[in-house]
């Protein structure tokens, strides 16, 4: 792939689902969501959802899993404000 070092991360499809729930849903609601969150919209037990969680910890997907607190690993802060159009149309 052009533009991607050798060293670059490579995860499943279902990793890159889980990480893009948990990007948007942080840009949208300004907070990470909760691991029930997660589970309500895979439709998956708690156990899956921890496990997943847990995985993507340990690949350095996301960070903060242990304090409860999930960030995507690059994307800053939880509190990055949501870009939208301006104010001056």
């Amino acid at each position: 792939m052009a533009g991607v070092s050798p060293s670059a991360k490579t995860f499943t499809p279902k990793q890159g689902q889980y990480l893009a729930y948990i990007h948007l849903y942080t840009r949208l609601h300004r907070r990470p969501p909760a691991e029930a969150d997660i589970q309500q919209y895979f439709q998956v037990t708690p156990p899956s959802v921890h496990q997943m969680v847990v995985t993507l910890e340990r690949a350095g997907f996301i960070l903060g899993a242990e304090q409860k607190i999930i960030e995507v690993a690059g994307t800053g802060p939880a509190t990055t404000p949501v870009e939208g159009p301006s104010a001056s149309t």
